[in-house]
C-alpha cells in the first residue's frame, strides 16, 4: 500500500510495560500486514532511533506503554528525525502520562475527579488515610498497566503502599475510592465511542486482571442509561481534548453509587491485545481489528 510507505512498528522498548507492548505491537504488526502495509517491527531497546531514517521508514505506529514511548520524549525524537508518528503529541502525551498534572489540568478545567493527595516520606500519612477514606487508592504518577498500584484497606497501611508506588516513580499519588464501577471510553478521531464496563474477578483493575486473566468481565454496552452513557461520552472527549490530546487515546472513569463520574487518567498509547479495550469498543461500532489500525496509522502526527 503505496500511501504509507514503509512503516515502523515501534514496540517493546525498556520500560516495565515492554511485555505488554509487545504483545500488542505483534498484534497490530500482524493486522497491518494482513491489508498490504509494508509494516516492520522496530523495538528501540534493540535499535538506536536513527536507524528509522537509515533504513528508509516514512511513518511510526507507536504501540509502546510506559514511559519513553508514551511520555513525549519518542514523540520529541521523532519529529525531531522529520517522521510522521501515530498518537498525540509531545505536550498531550507528556502531560497524560504524569497522572498528578492531568488532574491538575482537568481540576483547573472544572472537570470532575475523585479528590486526591501527592505524597511524599514527609506525608502524615494517617492524616491523609482519615481525610480521603479507606479504601483508598495509592499510585505511581507515570506508570500505566496497574504497575505500583496499592488498594489500602487498613489503616496504617499508606506508608507501606506509599513505598511500593516510590519504587516506580518519586511521584505518589493516594486517591479516593470511587466505588460505583469502573469505565473506559475510546477516543478516536475525535469520536467517543461506546464505554465499556470493566468487573474484575480480582480486589481491583490489576496487571494479570488486564492481560492475562480470563474472568475479567468487559460489559460493551456498558449498561449505563442512553442519557449517562451519552454524558460519559461528552465528558471523556472534553477531557482528551482539555489535555491536548489528538489521533487516539482511551479515557478511564469511575462513577460513584449515584450516578457522578469521575475522570481517573488517559491512554495515549492503549493496549491493542486480546484482552484490550479500544478493539472492544471498535467491534461494537462495527470496526474491525485491522481496520482500527488502518484508521490509527491514517492519523499521523507531524511535528
Amino acid at each position: 500500500m503505496k500511501q504509507y510507505g514503509k512503516v515502523a512498528v515501534m514496540m517493546g522498548g525498556s520500560s516495565a510495560e515492554r511485555e505488554i507492548s509487545l504483545m500488542s505491537g505483534n498484534g497490530v504488526l500482524n493486522a497491518l500486514r494482513s491489508r498490504g502495509v509494508d509494516a516492520h517491527a522496530f523495538d528501540p531497546a534493540e535499535k538506536p532511533l536513527a536507524a528509522l531514517k537509515e533504513e528508509g521508514f516514512e511513518r511510526v505506529f507507536i504501540i509502546l506503554h510506559g514511559p519513553f514511548g508514551e511520555d513525549g520524549t519518542l514523540q520529541g525524537a521523532l519529529e525531531t528525525l522529520g517522521i510522521p508518528y501515530t498518537g498525540c503529541g509531545v505536550m498531550a502525551s507528556a502531560i497524560c502520562m504524569d497522572k498528578w498534572r492531568t488532574k491538575l489540568l482537568w481540576r483547573g478545567a472544572g472537570l470532575p475527579i475523585p479528590d486526591f493527595e501527592l505524597l511524599d516520606e514527609n506525608s502524615d500519612f494517617a492524616a491523609v488515610e482519615a481525610r480521603l477514606g479507606l479504601p483508598l487508592f495509592v499510585k505511581p504518577a507515570t506508570e500505566g498497566s496497574s504497575i505500583g498500584v496499592t488498594k489500602v484497606k487498613q489503616p496504617g497501611e499508606l506508608k507501606a503502599a506509599f513505598e511500593e508506588a516510590r519504587k516506580y516513580d518519586p511521584l505518589v499519588l493516594a486517591e479516593r475510592f470511587v466505588g460505583g464501577g469502573e469505565y473506559t471510553c475510546a477516543v478516536i478521531d475525535g469520536q467517543a465511542y461506546p464505554t465499556i464496563k470493566i468487573e474484575p474477578a480480582t480486589e481491583y483493575y490489576d496487571y494479570q486482571a488486564k492481560y492475562f486473566r480470563d474472568d475479567t468481565v468487559y460489559r460493551c454496552p456498558s449498561g449505563l442509561s442512553a442519557e449517562v452513557e451519552q454524558r460519559a461520552r461528552a465528558l471523556c472527549l472534553q477531557a482528551f481534548q482539555v489535555l491536548g490530546g489528538q489521533g487516539w487515546g482511551r479515557v478511564d472513569f469511575l462513577m460513584d453509587e449515584e450516578g457522578g463520574i469521575y475522570l481517573l487518567e488517559v491512554n495515549t498509547n492503549p493496549g491493542m491485545t486480546s484482552h484490550s479495550l479500544v478493539p472492544m469498543a471498535a467491534r461494537a461500532q462495527g470496526i474491525s481489528y485491522e481496520d482500527l489500525c488502518l484508521n490509527v496509522l491514517d492519523m499521523v502526527h507531524v511535528g
